[in-house]
């Protein structure tokens, strides 16, 4: 598996939110069934994506073959254009009761009005990864089946070689540890030690630099207020943490040109790759027991990464009885089997430990374990705002500025500048 331009699980919703506003609320998400029972009909953004629409239609058949009273129907769509069919769909009260949604946009979709708060059962949703719970303004609107994370790959064999210390997760590398290892490795022939993925675009930039940020204890936003990112992004913090992050590139220890994937770590010509459970097996494959899976560095605050991917929640426009059922079906659609199938068909972690444990890769003593491990420690949700968008877009640009040399402070500042005339052109978006 190759990285995409923007990894599966987190997609264009955040390019296609960019331009939600509120809308109205009329339709009614379903009709009666030819058999008489309440149709419900569920829009993904999976077509093309064979494994993962077997497990739905698996899971909906089987949940109308379990009782009488509803008839689950699926749609699907292409991932580029599923936000915008939702956007259009919302606009003419048109939306069906169950959509599924990237993490960070929900909280976006739940202020224009598009979803209402799930309620499913506290034992359930507590049973799941934090990361697999969509949360905006104190009450859950979606919930996930799987999540991704982040690691660092290396060979056990080439840090052995250059007297490199093998990091866990209860010892991460230190940031001098970490500066130390970098440059070890370049003067061991390799040109640039660290592949981190520069040369991506779109939602990968906050998803995989700004817990770096947090990292070194800053962050996008201001969380405990979700109304501004002064002094959260342009703090010495964060301003430190892109200071290191420019210095990567100055120093030759990473580069911004290539292909896009994790092919110089499969290849060798990188020492170290910052990526993801999607690039896992393919490195597996290379390098079998050789691999390592490792912690993000500890640069002070802890070691970090990002979490929250595609969940499902309940439209607005659900009618009573709808929703009833809508509820219903996903409250079937959690368990373990199913969601053990969806990590074993999209190489994703799965969002209970009890699934985890029934999967190929990602059970006690998988090759995958190692993942789980990180999600569960250190994954932190994107903020939970409607601003999202706007904040990723824009940390983005001044990202890619600063790698290329621009000054941090006054990059970061302007930034800020940016973030916050949104939030105050839209009233703080409920906050």
């Amino acid at each position: 598996m190759k990285r995409r331009s923007t990894p599966a699980f987190i997609a264009t919703a955040v390019a296609s939110a960019l331009a939600l506003t509120a809308c109205g609320q009329a339709g009614q998400g379903g009709e009666t069934a030819a058999d008489g029972s309440t149709e419900l009909t569920l829009w993904t953004h999976s077509a093309g994506n064979e494994a993962e629409l077997a497990v739905y239609q698996q899971i909906i058949d089987d949940f109308n073959a379990s009782q009488d009273d509803y008839t689950v129907v699926e749609e699907s769509f292409p991932q580029g254009s599923y936000n915008d069919a939702i956007v259009a769909a919302a606009a003419s009260g048109d939306l069906p009761c169950l959509v599924d949604m990237d993490g960070p946009i929900m909280p976006n979709w739940a202020w224009a009005g598009y979803l209402q708060p799930l309620e499913l059962p506290t034992e359930l949703t507590d049973s799941l990864l934090p990361t697999a719970v969509g949360t905006y303004d104190d009450e859950i609107y979606s919930a996930g089946y799987w999540d991704a994370a982040l690691a660092i790959f290396a060979r056990e064999s080439v840090l052995n070689e250059h007297g490199v210390r093998i990091p866990t997760v209860e010892d991460p590398w230190t940031r001098d540890e970490f500066d130390d290892a970098l440059a070890t490795l370049k003067d061991a022939g390799y040109e640039t030690p660290l592949d981190i993925g520069a040369e991506d675009t779109g939602e990968w930039w906050s998803y995989a630099y700004s817990p770096i940020i947090q990292s070194f204890g800053g962050d996008l936003i201001d969380r405990s207020t979700f109304l501004s990112a002064d002094g959260a992004l342009n703090g010495d913090a964060s301003v430190e943490a892109m200071t290191w992050f420019q210095g990567l590139f100055e120093d030759g220890y990473a580069g911004s040109s290539g292909t896009i994937g994790n092919q110089e770590f499969v290849d060798g010509d990188a020492a170290l790759s910052y990526t993801g459970v999607w690039n896992a097996l393919e490195s597996l494959e290379a390098y079998g027991d050789d691999l390592l899976i490792l912690p993000p560095p500890d640069f002070g605050d802890g070691p970090k990464i990002g979490g929250g991917s595609w969940q499902f929640g309940i439209t607005s426009n659900c009618s009573e009885q709808q929703t009833e059922g809508a509820r219903d079906y996903l409250e079937f659609s959690f368990q373990d089997e199913y969601i053990a199938a969806f990590s074993d068909g999209q190489i994703v972690i799965p969002a209970t430990a009890s699934a985890a444990a029934q999967t190929e890769y990602f059970a006690e003593g998988g090759d995958l374990e190692a993942f789980a491990d990180l999600s569960a420690r250190f994954a932190v949700p994107r903020p939970e705002t409607p601003a999202y968008a706007v904040i990723s877009s824009v940390f983005e640009t001044a990202a890619q500025d600063i790698m290329n040399g621009a000054d941090v402070g006054s990059t970061l500042d302007q930034a800020v500048v940016e973030i916050d005339s949104n939030i105050e052109n839209n009233d703080g978006y409920g906050f």
